[in-house]
């Protein structure tokens, strides 16, 4: 998955960047090849031209119009169209730590879309499920255990949790024994449900969090 970013910025004035950086866009950026990934960024993001990233990417202008087209119309088959608002998506962010770090199953399933993917990322060096892990049932359940297990060394009384802004948008750092764990971010849909969990334990992607590095999104 994507490195998580610490960011910062008044999200009402800074709602196009903290979309640009929004562990759901990133995701889905991802899933484009390099050229198209490119295109996209330039465009989309940095508002060059066409004929500024031809030039760059030493491609036609032509070319490059109908590589960014066909990005653009994948990313927004791709994205979640319809999102919890700023405040709705703290709510649930805080209701949804509450309930795991204390194994609240219940409450957890009301948080969780029934269709929910958690995705993990242990980069190989921490033990992390090695697919996607899909269904309500199955993601309460492994996160109302993090409250009575050892995760990464780290013994349940020692593990601590703080809520944070996570590439534009409410998420979790949980640090232990003098290290940063795992970072969970969330999408939320409009209605409140949690429909995916991104949670980091790859160390190699967590240094700028371990580090406090912190990401501005400017004002617009």
């Amino acid at each position: 998955m994507p490195e998580p970013v610490l960011t910062d910025g008044d999200a009402a004035d800074a709602v196009t960047d903290a979309e640009s950086v929004s562990m759901a866009m990133l995701v889905v950026l991802e899933t484009l090849s390099p050229l198209e990934r490119a295109v996209f960024v330039l465009r989309e993001v940095f508002d060059f031209s066409h004929a500024e990233i031809a030039a760059a990417v030493e491609r036609s202008e032509a070319a490059v119009r109908q590589i960014a087209h066909r990005a653009r119309e994948h990313v927004r088959g791709q994205r979640q169209r319809f999102t919890a608002d700023r405040s709705q998506q703290r709510g649930v962010t805080e209701r949804f730590l509450a309930a795991a770090t204390g194994g609240d199953i219940n409450t957890l399933l009301e948080l969780l879309s029934p269709d929910v993917t958690l995705w993990t990322d242990g980069g190989g060096k921490v033990r992390q499920a090695l697919r996607p892990i899909r269904g309500a049932e199955t993601v309460a359940a492994w996160f109302a255990a993090i409250g009575t297990v050892t995760y990464q060394g780290v013994a349940p009384h020692d593990m601590r949790a703080a809520l944070v802004e996570i590439n534009g948008g409410p998420g979790l750092v949980f640090s232990g024994a003098g290290r940063v764990v795992a970072t969970v971010s969330f999408d939320i849909d409009a209605d409140g449900r949690i429909t995916a969990i991104h949670n980091v334990a790859n160390p190699d992607k967590l240094r700028a969090v371990a580090d406090g590095t912190t990401h501005h999104l400017a004002t617009r």
